[in-house]
């Protein structure tokens, strides 16, 4: 029997040892997050582990639900420490659930503590990590704890971003982490919701451009990519649900936008042609700019938002009662990466599914769209590629799926490799737990003879996959 996470947890062969080890070290590049970039700046101190675990994470709330314990412990009033009774009694339940893991690799790599969380060691490791936090355990201090070379946040287009140019450098000139801003503009596209009017109200001030119709909503938009471009941004993140593709004309788009400025006089709603009508053209429109500036571009697709709307009513947004969806988003995707490549404006693009069933389908696609149909250009690597496993696919199954599927039908050496999609710092430890899963599984196929033991090769794919890749799409372009 082997001791339980040791130093070759999830290692099972000599081969998957050595090439962890050659990348073990490696900075991490997180290209997507959602960490406050306050937090960062002002270099947030936690004061116990319900502060700094427990206090935005729902994977962790779903399984305490799941474990019967009254809201009250999860999101509601109840002190930190009894919270976090809470979570370690439900946690030895988790068998098989990747918190187990995380939960375990964090109290590792962050508190040097290697007792299993219970119900009966909760209040031991409670006081063992309050020991560590009473030194004054900084967001500086856990980033350096995982080697965090530079991270992207999730930023809505007005905002100032007057964290990230405060945390760009100290006072010797160096960096402290590259914090890099990513445009996320769901709230610009979500032209269905009542506050859409007031929002694009906020857009006109702070990009100085009155909005009314088309011409002028793409000139603000337009002026805060150039103001994130700025500002050290190099990527979009746009959510693509549900898949939609519906053309429409500069005619059609001016009644749009007139209906949704005068939605709380008139009461009278978009349909849903026109919905997904303005969402099409406004995301191609935004595309176009992205691939003028050499920026990447994130595809989200597949979630299904808020399905518990009883408890949503209750808790709000982002509580746990998200989803997988089931859409059928291959045909939409198709056309809209094509219409880009057509006019040869299609950026850097990374697919991302939640439904683990469609991991080949966006690898296929993928796969229709990479060189680059302007003769004049480089063609890119892996210019059109699908993302890791995230939110509900990030424990190993998952990302052995993900990464088996973008082997069979693409070049897992130009992966860009792991992303956090957290909002806890201690979510870097995922890293390491993506690193030991990928060089398990490419030591798997060379103990079986699938791939020559040639060591030089194979740590430079598992390198590019950890780290380098990385850093050559989001880093140096």
């Amino acid at each position: 029997m082997r001791k339980f996470m040791d130093v070759d947890f999830l290692l099972q062969s000599e081969t998957a040892k050595r090439l962890y080890a050659a990348v073990e070290n490696l900075p991490i590049i997180d290209w997507h997050c959602h960490l406050d970039p306050q937090d960062i700046a002002r270099d947030k101190v936690y004061t116990n582990l319900t502060e700094l675990w427990l206090k935005t994470d729902h994977y962790k709330w779903r399984a305490m639900r799941a474990c019967g314990i009254d809201e009250e412990y999860i999101t509601g009033a109840k002190s930190d420490f009894e919270k976090f009774k809470k979570w370690a009694a439900a946690i030895e339940h988790c068998i098989g659930n990747p918190l187990y893991h995380w939960t375990h690799l964090e109290l590792q790599r962050v508190f040097d503590c290697y007792t299993p969380l219970s119900a009966k060691t909760a209040k031991e490791i409670w006081e063992h990590c309050k020991t560590v936090l009473k030194k004054g355990l900084k967001v500086s201090d856990i980033l350096q704890k995982f080697n965090v070379e530079a991270i992207c946040t999730s930023d809505d287009p007005c905002d100032t971003l007057e964290f990230h140019r405060s945390i760009a450098y100290n006072s010797d000139n160096s960096r402290t982490v590259n914090l890099k801003p990513t445009f996320r503009p769901s709230a610009l596209l979500n032209v269905e919701n009542p506050e859409w009017s007031a929002y694009i109200g906020k857009l006109s001030d702070i990009s100085r451009v009155t909005v009314y119709d088309w011409e002028s909503l793409i000139e603000a938009a337009v002026n805060r990519v150039d103001y994130f471009n700025s500002h050290n941004c190099n990527m979009a993140d746009h959510a693509l649900d549900p898949p939609v593709y519906v053309g429409a004309n500069e005619k059609k788009l001016n009644k749009i936008i007139t209906k949704a400025l005068t939605f709380t006089t008139s009461g009278e709603r978009l349909t849903a042609d026109e919905i997904n009508g303005f969402k099409t053209e406004m995301l191609i429109a935004l595309a176009k700019k992205y691939n003028e500036l050499g920026w990447s571009m994130q595809l989200h697709m597949g979630a299904a938002r808020q399905v518990n709307t009883s408890m949503t009513a209750i808790l709000g947004a982002d509580k746990g009662y998200d989803c997988m969806g089931d859409e059928n988003y291959a045909d939409a995707l198709a056309h809209i990466l094509d219409r880009l490549e057509i006019s040869e404006s299609l950026p850097r693009t990374f697919l991302f599914g939640l439904n683990p069933k469609e991991n080949d389908l966006l690898t296929v696609i993928a796969g229709c769209f990479q060189g680059n149909c302007r003769k004049s250009d480089k063609p890119a690597k892996a210019k059109v590629q699908v993302g890791p496993a995230w939110w509900f696919n990030d424990h190993k199954d998952g990302i052995e799926l993900q990464l088996r599927a973008f082997a069979n039908n693409g070049v897992l050496a130009h992966f860009a490799g792991m992303l956090t999609d957290s909002r806890s710092y201690l979510s870097y430890a995922r890293h390491e737990y993506f690193r030991r899963i990928l060089c398990n599984l490419i030591g798997t196929w060379v103990e079986n003879g699938e791939y020559p033991a040639d060591f030089e090769k194979l740590e430079e794919i598992v390198k590019g996959v950890a780290y380098y890749n990385a850093r050559g799409y989001f880093l140096n372009s």
